[in-house]
């Protein structure tokens, strides 16, 4: 029994190990071949090689240097479009959250179905009602325009998700609260946001992610070069026959992944806060 027991626990570590090498191999790979490809020299992707002879960074000095690129203009727009939408998406979802997950009104249970009907239907079913919007009230081809999509657009998941982490905090803190004089928004700002750092942690990353990896929207809502966000703007690099910039385009690309692995990391920090200051008052 004891030989079987061995033998079947070593099965398993095996198959956990081979499942995160297969992991690594479908993620890593594609991962290593655009930091290859993006110190290659030239341009065209057929003559590109795993392990270069001759890296070069000519590709990212070109991005930032050139007269003819508008990454840092690209750039600044995505960065504009993620801080507004991660801020903006926490304020919102909390506030609506919190209303439903501690008040009792007419339409409560119905604006829950509400949210989670919404979730059912794929974004591109409401593209052209969402660009006739922008263009009746004057915010086509406009970053605030694209803006306001993402928040009203992210609202039922998010406010989905934060109104079940809310259920999980004991109505007593809130009770204990009045009791002592606080009133709801004193109640929401002390004991509330601080104890739901992790979950609103989680919609700020996400939130700030969204602009960055967007192609479709954007491409629908932005129609100058000067307001394209970078996965619109990369995209021109490889659209055509004439623009077949794969190594200047994977360069963007990884560069893409700096802001998002910064913020995933000061983050990580009030995730872990969050965490602890939930388990001790809770």
């Amino acid at each position: 029994m004891a030989i079987n027991r061995k033998t079947k626990s070593r099965v398993e570590v095996a198959f956990i190990y081979l499942f995160f090498i297969i992991m690594f191999i479908l993620i890593g790979y594609p991962l290593i071949w655009t930091v290859m490809m993006s110190i290659n020299p030239g341009t065209n992707m057929l003559v590109t090689q795993l392990i270069p002879e001759s890296p070069t960074l000519e590709h990212y000095k070109w991005l930032f240097t050139s007269p003819n690129s508008d990454y840092l203009i690209w750039y600044r727009n995505s960065l504009g479009v993620a801080i507004a939408n991660s801020l903006g998406s926490v304020v919102i979802t909390s506030l609506i959250a919190y209303a439903f997950s501690r008040y009792k009104f007419i339409g409560r249970k119905y604006g829950l179905y509400m949210f989670l009907l919404l979730q059912m239907f794929p974004a591109l079913m409401g593209m052209v009602a969402l660009y006739i919007l922008l263009t009746t009230i004057g915010l086509a081809d406009s970053l605030i325009g694209l803006t306001i999509i993402y928040l009203g657009g992210q609202i039922p998941f998010n406010a989905w998700l934060v109104k079940g982490y809310f259920d999980t905090i004991p109505r007593e803190l809130d009770e204990a609260a009045k009791i002592d004089g606080a009133g709801h928004l004193r109640i929401f700002t002390t004991i509330m946001l601080p104890l739901a750092k992790p979950i609103l942690a989680v919609v700020a990353l996400f939130n700030f992610m969204a602009p960055f990896m967007d192609f479709l929207l954007p491409r629908i809502v932005l129609t100058s070069p000067e307001k394209y966000t970078l996965a619109l703007g990369l995209y021109n690099f490889i659209n055509d026959q004439f623009s077949t910039n794969f190594t200047r385009f994977s360069a963007g690309a990884i560069l893409i992944a700096v802001p998002i692995a910064l913020v995933f990391l000061l983050l990580q920090r009030y995730l872990i806060g969050g965490l602890t200051a939930g388990a001790t008052k809770g």
